[in-house]
């Protein structure tokens, strides 16, 4: 009884030893063949890699190469073409078709009713530069813009439904506008703004807004905010081409100091572009990841649809955060 225990015993032992030999050679068999693959991964990567890289390479000295070629076409034949047959003509059209009074007018009338058609009004803020210089060129394009932004904004009070529908189609871009109806009166101030500034298109921007709770005060104080940078940067901009106008195809020589002073006004405008841009571009996109995060400015009204008062006494509906998210 005793021997037939301790046979029992050992073969117990024996059959747990052999239980772990097996899972030991298991263990090395998988441990051998995830060598292998890895060493496979390690041997097959960098060919990989490199073949990647070098067509990252040829499409990015492709496309660096067709946009020189553009540009130098541009530079050569396209800049004369656009100063004689449609710069200098504007200049000449304007110094005889209208006074100045009516000029001014037009330019308003330009700038309200573009933004109305999802027409850029850069070229009229050009106009305003080049002809009525800082002063009076900066009152016109803030009197024009200001109404511009007004009205696509009471219009778009008419289609907020189908604005609503529309915006479903890009619920990236329709979740960085509903930013702009959320917390308090600073805050959408703040917003405003970042959208005058950032790259985000503001003709669609004002008729976008209506479908949040954008307050109209906020939005308009805003947005005349953001459009100060923009406007002497088109005044600015419009007047450097005058002078390379009058330079090229005028009797006007630049001396060595106005060439050192233009040259450092565009580098610096240059700058300043870039500068308020990239802010506005991160500072939208902390704000819209805060939300995401639950750390925005009106937690726990992402589920719930709110009404917002207007100056016109409608009601406008903000279900663009209920649908789309």
């Amino acid at each position: 009884m005793i021997d037939s225990a301790e046979d029992l015993s050992k073969k117990h032992m024996n059959r747990k030893v052999d239980s772990n030999e097996d899972s030991e050679i298991s263990r090395l068999v998988v441990t051998d063949d995830e060598v292998r693959t890895t060493r496979a991964d390690i041997f097959q990567s960098p060919a990989e890699t490199r073949k990647i890289d070098l067509v990252w390479l040829l499409k990015t000295l492709m496309w660096c190469s067709i946009c020189v070629i553009i540009i130098l076409i541009f530079v050569k034949w396209g800049v004369p073409f656009l100063f004689k047959k449609v710069l200098i003509p504007i200049l000449q059209w304007e110094a005889t078709a209208f006074g100045r009074p009516v000029l001014a007018l037009v330019l308003v009338a330009s700038l309200a009713l573009f933004p109305v058609f999802l027409i850029p009004s850069g070229p009229s803020m050009w106009l305003a530069g080049m002809i009525f210089g800082y002063g009076i060129g900066f009152v016109i394009i803030m009197v024009g813009t200001s109404i511009g932004m007004v009205l696509p904004f009471l219009v778009a009070l008419f289609f907020r439904d189908r604005i609503h529908q529309w915006l479903k189609r890009w619920p990236k871009q329709a979740a960085m506008v509903r930013l702009a109806g959320e917390g308090s009166w600073f805050h959408q101030f703040r917003v405003v703004v970042l959208f005058r500034i950032s790259p985000f298109p503001y003709t669609l921007f004002n008729y976008a807004v209506v479908v949040t709770n954008m307050r109209f005060w906020p939005y308009f104080c805003g947005s005349i905010a953001g459009m100060i940078p923009e406007s002497f940067v088109y005044i600015y901009s419009g007047r450097l081409i005058r002078t390379f106008a009058d330079v090229k195809y005028g009797n006007h020589d630049l001396t060595n100091v106005e060439i050192l002073y233009n040259v450092t006004s565009l580098i610096i405008a240059i700058i300043i572009i870039v500068i308020f841009t990239a802010y506005a571009k991160r500072t939208l996109n902390n704000l819209q990841l805060s939300e995401r995060n639950g750390d925005g400015p009106t937690p726990g009204n992402d589920n719930k649809p709110e009404t917002e008062q207007l100056p016109n006494g409608k009601p406008i509906h903000s279900s663009l955060s209920v649908t789309i998210q």
